[in-house]
C-alpha cells in the first residue's frame, strides 16, 4: 500500500506538501545562534488567523516571543517532554529562539480547542516550509499569563520555534519497544512511533 500512495501523491500533485508534513515533526532543540525571525513568527500569525474556525467566531489571539529575556521567562515554565522522563528540556544553547503563546479571547468551548489545533498546525507546517521547526506545548505554569501579562485572555498552547538540530524519524507502531511511547536513542535520534495507514482506516 505503501507504494501505491506514493504513487498517489505524485500523481496528484501531493509530492511537496507530503515532504512538509513528513518533515513537520515535535522538535525540542533548536540551534540558539540561528534564531527564527520576529517577521516570519507575524507572517505565520497572518497564516493561522486566515484558517477555518468553527462558527467564524475567530475566539484566538496570539502573544510573540522573541525579545531573549522574555524567552528565558518562558522556557521556566514550560514542561518538555513527558515520555522522557530524566530529560529536563533543551539546554541553554538548544533552546527555542522564539515562541507564538495560543490564546482564547472568550469562554473555552471544546470548538476552541478544534481552532487552536487547526492554527497550530497551520503555524509548524508553514515554519516547516520555510526551513524552520517546533513543538506545541500544552504543559506550563499556571502563572505564564501573568509572567507575559495577559489580560483578558487564555493561554491555551505554547508553540516553541526555531532552527531545529536534532533528527526525528518515524517508526511503525508494531516495532516500537514500549508502545506509543517516543524515545531517544544513544546518538540522541529521537523516533517516534506511528500507527500504520491499515490501523488507522476504519
Amino acid at each position: 500500500m505503501e507504494k501505491t500512495i506514493e504513487r498517489t501523491e505524485l500523481d496528484y500533485g501531493l509530492d511537496d506538501i507530503a515532504a512538509t508534513v513528513r518533515g513537520c515533526r515535535s522538535y525540542r532543540r533548536f540551534d540558539d545562534g540561528d534564531p527564527i525571525p520576529r517577521e516570519l513568527m507575524l507572517a505565520l500569525v497572518d497564516l493561522a488567523r486566515q484558517t477555518a474556525s468553527a462558527g467564524n467566531l475567530q475566539p484566538l489571539r496570539y502573544r510573540l516571543v522573541s525579545d531573549a529575556s522574555v524567552r528565558d521567562g518562558v522556557f521556566k515554565r514550560l514542561g518538555w517532554a513527558g515520555y522522557l522522563a530524566t530529560w529536563d528540556g533543551p539546554e541553554l544553547a538548544e533552546r527555542p529562539t522564539g515562541y507564538v503563546v495560543v490564546c482564547a479571547a472568550d469562554k473555552v468551548t471544546p470548538l476552541t480547542w478544534v481552532d487552536a489545533g487547526i492554527a497550530s498546525q497551520t503555524i509548524l507546517l508553514a515554519a516547516t516550509e520555510a526551513g524552520f521547526g517546533g513543538c506545541i506545548l500544552r504543559n506550563f505554569k499556571p502563572d505564564l499569563a501573568e509572567f507575559l501579562s495577559l489580560e483578558g485572555v487564555e493561554p491555551l498552547l505554547v508553540i516553541a520555534l526555531g532552527t531545529p538540530v536534532e533528527k526525528c524519524v518515524l517508526e511503525p507502531l508494531d516495532s516500537s519497544p514500549d508502545g506509543i511511547k517516543y524515545w531517544r536513542d544513544d546518538q540522541g535520534v529521537h523516533h517516534v512511533p506511528k500507527r500504520s495507514l491499515e490501523e488507522v482506516l476504519v
